[in-house]
């Protein structure tokens, strides 16, 4: 079974706008201006909150506006997809 990497891990490479204007920066002798910080990787709590209230919510949400058929049809289509992945 192959797995495909996980793409979000991988670090940010830097703008190659910037590093040409620190280079030409350098060579001219003009100063650095001051960079900013870089981001922070930390997540927002107050944004993490909203999210969790959203997807504790959504199933719920969802099947109380889906018929009975159509709950039918989509748990079948979990239950095939759930088999079909410990298949492979």
């Amino acid at each position: 079974m192959h797995v495909m990497p996980n793409r979000s891990r991988k670090k940010r490479q830097p703008d190659p706008n910037v590093t040409a204007f620190s280079i030409i920066q350098a060579i001219s002798g003009e100063t650095p201006r001051e960079q900013t910080a870089p981001r922070s990787d930390e997540k927002d709590p107050l944004a993490v909150e909203l999210g969790r209230r959203g997807g504790l919510k959504g199933g719920k949400a969802r099947a109380e506006s889906m018929t009975k058929a159509q709950r039918v049809a989509s748990a079948k289509k979990a239950a095939a997809a759930r088999w079909a992945k410990r298949k492979s």
